[in-house]
């Protein structure tokens, strides 16, 4: 945004005509939201403290009764222009709590004072705003949590600055979005739409591969098989009809399969020597590649053996990690980074996957420095077997070619719209209604 700002000057705008337009523009959302009422207009030293006393002189000239003082003992509407997105300092307690405690609507400019713009976390204490007016684009504070729950609901307006100017600054974070699918051609073949082989545990831990099988099927794979040991494939037997059973000697060959598309390890998988050699195999092959759970586990005393084949492999590789598995592959590497945006793009450079951090704020990294914040988590999704079938319904994308930052992307997008509208879902539950 500060580039943004800039390129519109140099473009012609001046940073006074900008403050005008961001004022004027914050005004009409308190209007168009808010009857008139005792405001007061919390105002900083900078620019974000400009805008609000544009804000301030708007309301004034509408008619409304506004103050620019501290005192909020009377107010029954705070705007906070204290501080924006590039805080540099921590923010008083005293100040937060007085607002905070008020209990009145809170509009927050930019982002909610004491906020950090860039890693999402409080510098201090925090204003907790019910609305949080931005400009342009959405920040990292925005998407990020906590900052995403201390910025209440988000609007982000136009204050003239070019769509041509952010095209040239080319942000490479982006708010994922529903994704879109092309219609089946009608003489599509099943094998058209590619084969997904998910990689069983033992006997007595064969529910989190089920869930990852059926997910991968949910999402479009042509076909789906289950690799196990015998005593694993008797039990998936009860309970499986359209995956099919193959045997774990035979991975290999199924693996040199051209018509093999995708491989899922890790749900279930177990920590192991054997969950080891699996995914060694898999990474060998030509197929897109998902590892989650005990796939990633397995290799946490010994990361740069798993990230070493991925790199020098050109097929598709996800990698899934909640925030336990991710520390145990990646602490060491990761820790100075600012945000968990930076931490995730700097695993996926470092082990040459697509990185899919998951959490309330799962963001997905590639490589390349492109990376994703899904914003439409749920807390619904905090139920046992939901990553599994999160790892599916990846691995079912990819089989049907689609790219690895974009099946990665369209998944966890999907994975948290199917829990949308059940009240209490189990695993179960998020299949069927995917």
């Amino acid at each position: 945004m500060y580039r943004a700002d800039a390129l519109a000057i140099a473009a012609g705008a001046t940073e006074v005509a900008l403050i005008e337009r961001a004022g004027l523009a914050v005004a009409e959302e308190v209007v168009r939201r808010y009857g008139a009422r005792r405001t007061v207009v919390l105002c900083g030293p900078g620019n974000n403290g400009k805008d609000g006393l544009v804000v301030a002189r708007h309301l004034k000239d509408w008619g409304w009764p506004v103050e620019t003082g501290s005192d909020v003992s009377k107010a029954e509407l705070i705007i906070d222009a204290m501080y924006g997105a590039g805080l540099n300092r921590n923010f008083p307690k005293d100040i937060a709590d007085r607002v905070n405690n008020r209990g009145v609507p809170v509009i927050a400019i930019d982002v909610p004072s004491g906020l950090d713009g860039l890693s999402g976390k409080p510098r201090g204490a925090c204003i907790k705003a019910d609305l949080t007016i931005t400009f342009v684009c959405k920040k990292p504070a925005h998407v990020l949590y906590p900052g995403r729950d201390l910025c209440g609901e988000i609007v982000v307006l136009d204050i003239g600055i070019s769509g041509e100017i952010v095209a040239a600054i080319n942000p490479q974070l982006h708010e994922n979005s529903k994704p879109t699918f092309s219609i089946a051609n009608p003489e599509t073949h099943k094998f058209d739409n590619g084969h997904t082989l998910v990689w069983s545990g033992g006997e007595f831990g064969t529910g989190a591969a089920r869930l990852a099988a059926w997910a991968a099927l949910k999402s479009g794979a042509g076909l789906v098989s289950m690799v196990g040991d015998e005593k694993a494939l008797r039990v998936h037997a009860a309970h499986l009809s359209a995956v099919m059973l193959k045997a774990a000697r035979g991975f290999q060959a199924l693996l040199k399969d051209p018509r093999t598309t995708a491989v899922c390890i890790g749900p279930g998988a177990g920590v192991s020597a054997k969950t080891k050699s699996a995914v060694k195999a898999a990474l060998r092959s030509r197929a897109a590649v998902v590892l989650d759970a005990d796939a990633l586990t397995s290799f946490e005393d010994s990361p740069h053996a798993l990230f070493k084949p991925i790199l020098e492999r050109e097929c598709a590789t996800v990698l899934t990690p909640h925030e336990g598995e991710f520390n145990r592959l990646f602490n060491d590497m990761t820790g100075k980074a600012v945000n968990k945006v930076e931490r995730a793009r700097m695993a996926a450079k470092l082990s040459g996957a697509v990185v899919l951090l998951k959490g309330p704020d799962t963001v997905i990294a590639h490589p390349d420095g492109r990376a994703a914040v899904n914003t439409n988590g749920t807390v619904k999704l905090a139920t046992a077997g939901s990553g599994d079938i999160l790892a599916g319904i990846i691995s079912g994308l990819l089989a049907q070619g689609m790219g690895a930052l974009e099946s990665a992307s369209a998944g966890a997008w999907l994975h948290a719209a199917a829990a949308q509208n059940i009240k209490r879902p189990t695993a179960e539950d998020l299949v069927a209604n995917l």
